[in-house]
């Protein structure tokens, strides 16, 4: 079943374009966005208990989460290239605050997951706003437009302070009351302020290779998020990951072999693109994977003999440096990327990331250390992130935008569900006498530097355009 979409306008005069008033729901959007991926990482053993649920159980409150989100950010992306990114926007956020309605007035684990992985799906938000931008603002706004909704990832993350500062007062209902707010809010201003983009070029939905996708994906991604939990060798975790990739592998023939593909997969030939994607699974490994393995080690407790023996509010304001530092880059890699070039940027930005978290495995053993290091990572994705998207945009035709920059975000979902779960078993196999030893952690650390370094020899050959 196939539904054809026709019609096309002209790009309407940039001067005829209030950036301001685009970017402020697109942020908006992507701050709410922000806030929900971060915000249940330091309360998850207070969810683990008020949920009546396993350790297991309750991480399925994040697995959910990439899960979604890796399986429809490019059909999304896709669908906005077709039917518009305006109205695909719009039911994106409507679909979020939905998600985040649920979450906030359940008492057990399903409607919380099911609410997780709504607002999961709304992954594909940054595909359309970056679509957005570039069919909308003027050339040479478009690199500072990208990062400042990119910069929204790093703002947004000040939700891992929320709960501190929250549930003194309120209960954890109110972690996702919050995002829903600003949610509406959003989708409030884009149907005021953003007009439908006139770059809209005919075409179908092929709904057999959507479906392909979706269960590739997904089935990829479960195996490795439950690989620690069933056991790597184990007939069903092997069974679901390579079940997945045979999937993957039809999905993908499909769209070479088929006439009305979901993603043009002889885009991912171009050099600016297959080679950001490598670069994007690495760094999701690498962002993601620390947001799993930082907050537990600030809140271990005495009785580890190592770590903070954090608060939840604590640990907050430990990770806070690394959202400053990309708030304050973000909308000036494009400039810096314009001025010494994209490819060194990218390069310059995964050493950074990389830096920060070599600095944790040989230095941890005041808190001042963890903020130092994810000082560092947050100054390394704000060089690096926007580059990457700038990349993308300027690398394939007006037309593609969406559907590209979809399937990066879902690769970087896909590494960060591999490095999440990665610096999950790392932690869990270092144990003595029942407990967790430093040794897991320094590993972890290490692997997660080890992601980068790799990022950075990946992003030597993305050649681009200097002005790119």
């Amino acid at each position: 079943m196939s539904i054809a979409v026709t019609g096309t306008r002209t790009r309407p005069p940039e001067s005829d374009v209030d950036v301001g008033r685009v970017l402020a729901p697109l942020m908006l959007g992507a701050l709410a966005y922000g806030v929900l991926g971060s915000v249940v990482v330091p309360v998850l053993p207070l969810l683990q208990r008020d949920l009546h649920t396993s350790e297991n159980g309750v991480t399925w409150l994040l697995t959910a989460y990439f899960l979604a989100a890796a399986a429809a950010t490019a059909v999304i992306g896709r669908l906005g290239d077709m039917f518009g990114k305006r109205r695909m926007l719009l039911l994106v956020l409507a679909v979020m605050a939905a998600g985040g309605l649920v979450c906030a007035v359940s008492n057990s684990l399903a409607p919380e997951i099911a609410g997780r992985a709504m607002q999961g799906l709304a992954g594909g938000l940054f595909p359309l706003a970056f679509g957005i931008i570039r069919d909308e603002f003027p050339h040479e706004r478009v690199a500072a437009g990208i990062g400042a909704v990119t910069a929204m990832i790093g703002v947004g993350a000040v939700g891992i302070i929320l709960p501190g500062l929250i549930l003194p007062y309120l209960n954890w209902h109110w972690l996702f009351w919050i995002p829903m707010l600003i949610t509406l809010i959003a989708a409030v201003g884009t149907l005021i302020l953003v007009r439908e983009s006139p770059v809209r070029p005919g075409g179908r939905v092929n709904w057999l290779n959507a479906a392909l996708m979706v269960i590739g994906v997904t089935a990829v991604v479960l195996g490795i998020s439950e690989g620690g939990h069933w056991g790597w060798a184990a007939g069903r975790t092997l069974g679901v990951i390579i079940g997945g990739v045979a999937v993957c592998g039809i999905w993908i023939a499909a769209e070479t072999l088929g006439s009305r593909p979901l993603i043009n997969m002889s885009l991912m030939r171009l050099r600016g693109v297959w080679t950001t994607n490598v670069v994007a699974l690495l760094f999701g490994a690498g962002m993601y994977g620390a947001f799993a393995v930082y907050p537990i080690f600030a809140q271990l407790p005495p009785v580890a003999g190592f770590g903070y023996h954090a608060g939840i509010l604590a640990c907050g304001l430990y990770c806070l440096p690394m959202s400053i530092p990309t708030i304050i880059v973000s909308p000036y890699a494009g400039r810096l990327a314009a001025r010494i070039g994209a490819t060194t940027a990218l390069t310059i930005g995964t050493l950074i990331t990389a830096a920060g978290f070599g600095y944790m495995a040989v230095w941890s053993a005041h808190p001042y250390d963890m903020m130092i290091s994810l000082g560092l990572m947050g100054l390394g994705f704000g060089v690096a992130f926007p580059t990457l998207m700038t990349v993308i945009v300027h690398s394939v035709p007006v037309a593609n935008v969406a559907e590209t920059t979809g399937m990066n975000t879902v690769v970087r979902m896909l590494g960060g569900a591999i490095g999440t779960q990665v610096t999950a078993a790392l932690i869990a196999g270092h144990r003595r006498d029942g407990l967790l030893t430093p040794a897991g952690f320094t590993a972890s650390y290490l692997t997660l530097a080890a992601f980068m370094v790799v990022a950075a020899l990946a992003a030597f050959a993305v050649r681009t355009r200097r002005s790119a």
